[in-house]
């Protein structure tokens, strides 16, 4: 890896170094964030579900 590196800083290139490990963050933190959204879907789903099973409990006539 510390070849690559030296390669790279010889010829000038750190700079698609430095934005191919950005763009690597990036992508990493983006995933990271859908994951979560999609975990809090489900949860919010399955609340709403129970709400509903409440609230056909609470309409049934005695």
């Amino acid at each position: 890896m510390n070849e690559l590196l030296a390669a790279l800083a010889a010829k000038g290139d750190l700079a698609h170094v430095a934005l191919s490990a950005w763009a690597g963050t990036s992508t990493s933190l983006l995933l990271w964030a859908l994951k979560q959204v999609i975990r809090f879907n489900r949860r919010f789903e399955e609340f709403m579900s129970e709400l509903e099973k409440l609230n056909q409990l609470l309409r049934m006539d005695p």
